[in-house]
């Protein structure tokens, strides 16, 4: 079989297979149904083809009325990202360069002023050069190099499930839920390369969210946000749908344990605030004017002990400043979106991790002082009471109080959180303690130890669509959504949020769905097909103008007869 013809079946093998995977590839929204969830009346009725098709108009009759969202806000949820970098390459000195370089120095050594020839010690330290060379600096680079290649595309994998869905499922916001890089130890190089890598690759065309909208110590953020008018902080706003909302995870700043001033510091330098909130307007509805209160709660650092007692104190104060803002709790027509990165608390067995919380045993030994002894080492949740008190109770003001502003239901609102890469969908409701025996026994004494103890307690139940006491009308309860990574081993998934107001109850409603792209072979086996398909191409583009010139030119035979007859 000729070349040309077998490079024809291979091309012929290869293209549609290329342009199907490729297709499939850069269109999966579109394949996979992904669409913002529409607003309906009934939450137990599914109406993922109909939010298909809405988005699929928009892109179809992009001038249509149609194109009005019944979902104003439509946030873009991803968690996790944990670029690597240099922590996972061989050391400057341990390069193929720097060690052959070594090598060389050393021969020069040991060569002094001896015959090269006669001197062992040359030939002893050749041969121990040669022996780690082969067992352990070519593996190693070819390692390196290989982990360059693998950190690359993973770049450009997650950049591909932020591009891919911001065009096909056009968000108003975009957040981050926490572990943007993979270290807290790294340098302050290492970081801002890690940080220009996830600006300028993974999430290019995104924005750092300006200071100026983000500070803290004001009323009412949309009036002092330093911006030209209110308009842009609407929720439909265009100028939100390319800011990146970064929550701070503890891969970016660390625990309690060791988040220092300056690991924060950089962070914010980077990828924006670690506490702050805004609250943004909906258009007026009759007599009300909707809002919807955006919390970015840095959580890492209200367990502890702290490494920086300041750090902490900062961050409970952050939380009581939230108090007085918040509007009360039987106000409906506000709705309390909480973005943080530690999943609340939960018991052993309702998600992937239970409650795990470990402490340094002794001080950092470097000059660096990272950590000290019985500080915070690491955590999977945060504590019941920060949990209990500082969120559920402070900031959504629940209780099982019956005697509390709207019988202790709390705010309506929603909790995302990230972390836990496998993702949760829990509910915290609260649970009435069964009567004691001594209250039901009119001759037992009375148990005064018992007199401050709540009739209540907190309870935590996998979230049912189906159950109807997850709808706050019927008992205190909120829903925390813990997202599935992105990363690629998790099947790069993303969360699609919509959030509305709905007029004839006068309160927000919200609905999610996910959005996985895949496993990250998925993205390499199609860009390696398409490579492939693309080298196979030029070769028989080749082969074929060789051969089509070759038949033009005359043969030897002709040649040599046409000089004989001349």
């Amino acid at each position: 079989m000729s070349l040309r013809r077998l490079l024809s079946r291979l091309l012929l093998g290869l293209l549609p297979l290329a342009v199907t995977t490729t297709v499939y590839l850069y269109l999966y929204p579109v394949f996979s149904g992904c669409a913002y969830p529409l607003p309906f009346d009934n939450p137990k009725t599914s109406q993922s083809t109909s939010a298909f098709f809405h988005t699929l108009k928009q892109h179809l009759t992009p001038q249509s009325t149609f194109n009005q969202d019944p979902a104003i806000v439509r946030l873009l949820v991803l968690a996790d990202p944990q670029l690597e970098g240099d922590s996972s390459l061989p050391r400057p000195e341990n390069e193929l360069g720097a060690r052959l370089q070594k090598y060389w120095n050393d021969t020069l050594e040991s060569v002094n002023n001896t015959p090269f020839l006669a001197n062992l010690d040359a030939w002893k330290t050749i041969s121990a050069a040669l022996r780690s060379l082969v067992a352990q600096d070519i593996p190693r680079a070819f390692a390196a190099q290989r982990k360059r290649l693998d950190l690359l595309g993973n770049d450009y994998y997650l950049a591909h499930i932020y591009r891919t869905l911001h065009w096909w499922t056009r968000p108003t916001h975009v957040t981050v839920l926490g572990d943007l890089i993979g270290s807290q130890w790294v340098t302050d190089e290492e970081f801002r390369r890690r940080g220009d890598r996830y600006w300028q690759r993974v999430f290019k065309g995104g924005e750092r969210i300006d200071d100026t909208i983000t500070r803290t110590g004001k009323e009412d953020y949309v009036e002092v946000a330093g911006v030209e008018s209110d308009k842009e902080l609407l929720p439909s706003s265009p100028s939100w749908a390319h800011r990146i909302i970064n929550i701070v995870g503890n891969h970016d700043v660390g625990y309690s344990g060791d988040a220092s001033e300056r690991r924060i510091s950089r962070f914010e330098k980077v990828f924006g605030r670690a506490n702050w909130d805004i609250r943004l307007h909906h258009p007026p509805v009759g007599n009300l004017t909707p809002t919807l209160h955006l919390i970015n709660l840095n959580s890492l650092t209200l367990d502890g002990p702290a490494y920086s007692q300041d750090i902490q104190s900062q961050g409970y104060a952050y939380i009581n400043s939230l108090l007085d803002r918040s509007y009360t709790v039987d106000d409906r027509s506000t709705f309390t979106l909480l973005l943080t990165h530690l999943p609340l608390h939960k018991p052993d067995g309702v998600c992937t991790d239970g409650p795990y919380f470990t402490y340094f045993e002794k001080d950092d030994e470097s000059s660096k002082e990272r950590y000290k002894a019985g500080g915070l080492r690491e955590q999977n949740h945060l504590s019941e009471h920060v949990s209990s008190n500082g969120v559920l109770q402070g900031i959504f003001g629940m209780s099982g109080d019956e005697t509390a502003p709207e019988g202790g239901r709390g705010r309506n609102g929603l909790i995302l959180t990230g972390h836990d890469h496998t993702g949760c969908d829990v509910v915290h409701s609260i649970q009435k303690k069964p009567p004691s025996l001594a209250e039901n026994n009119e001759d037992a004494p009375p148990d005064e130890a018992n007199d401050d103890q709540p009739a209540w307690t907190w309870n935590t139940t996998r979230y049912n669509p189906n159950a109807q006491n997850h709808d706050q009308s019927f008992s205190p309860s909120i829903r925390e959504i813990t997202l599935r990574s992105m990363m690629g081993e998790y099947g790069g998934n993303a969360g699609l949020l919509s959030l509305w107001f709905d007029a004839t109850t006068s309160e927000w409603k919200y609905a999610m769905t996910m959005c996985p792209a895949g496993v990250q072979h998925i993205w390499w086996a199609v860009h390696v097909i398409d490579l492939i398909t693309l080298v196979v191409g030029i070769l028989y583009a080749l082969v074929w103008v060789l051969g089509y010139f070759g038949s033009k030119l005359p043969s030897k035979r002709l040649v040599a007869a046409d000089k004989k007859m001349k």
